[in-house]
């Protein structure tokens, strides 16, 4: 990749920077945040503490006592200028298992119904995709995950719940993605995975990483419990 023209590095704070690509979500701003990310990981930058990757940019801490923002931002620019897209021409993909509708996907007939299709096709539709995980963020191993169909596009609850199973599958707005752990939520729950996508004693403790490809497969809840019991 040449010289980035829509990357601008900006203050944020007294001890970070913000590396912007882009205004808008898209596969090509992604991999350009990945590269950047895979970059820093392999040459991290003197100084630097630590680089959190986003939709379409990624924020930088450094230590003030051993560099500054002019040195960070120069480092940054050079890297961006020299970046090559690092396209992985076979990406993860993790296939994830869900058990829809029921007490374990409590929205789903409101999803059905909201876009006027039978619950059945909602299912059909969402397990699909292949999805992109875009970012991980909101909590601990929390998947953002692009390539919905708004077939089944859904507006938030309008109140939220006040706390959400682990696993739970939800969709808000144009978007999809999995609670890894219990906590509250607004987005609309379709189904539920046995599979623990956040998992402290693990290295990466988070299942999916930013570029990964997601594929959904429909389960029976007696599919369900057994993986609950087995843990798998």
């Amino acid at each position: 990749m040449t010289a980035n023209r829509s990357c601008r590095v900006t203050p944020l704070g007294d001890s970070a920077v913000l590396v912007q690509f882009n205004q808008t979500i898209d596969l090509e701003t992604h991999r350009m945040v990945k590269s950047l990310a895979k970059d820093l990981g392999q040459r991290p930058l003197p100084g630097m503490i630590e680089y959190i990757p986003a939709f379409a940019s990624i924020a930088v801490f450094y230590d003030m006592l051993q560099t500054s923002f002019t040195a960070i931002r120069s480092g940054l620019l050079d890297l961006a200028a020299s970046l090559e897209q690092q396209i992985d021409d076979r990406p993860n993909t993790v296939e994830i298992p869900v058990c829809y509708g029921g007490e374990l996907g409590p929205d789903l007939e409101f999803v059905a119904k909201h876009n006027g299709l039978t619950e059945e096709e909602v299912i059909q539709i969402h397990s699909g995709n292949e999805y992109l995980v875009y970012m991980i963020g909101f909590a601990p191993g929390f998947p953002y995950l692009g390539g919905m169909s708004e077939q089944i596009a859904t507006p938030r609850r309008q109140t939220p719940r006040l706390s959400i199973h682990p696993g739970s599958v939800g969709i808000a707005g144009t978007q999809t993605g999995v609670y890894p752990i219990e906590t509250p939520g607004g987005w609309q729950l379709i189904g539920r995975t046995p599979t623990a996508l956040f998992r402290p004693s693990e290295h990466p403790p988070s299942l999916l990483q930013a570029g990964d490809i997601v594929r959904f497969r429909p389960i029976s809840r007696e599919e369900f419990d057994r993986r609950m019991e087995q843990g798998i």
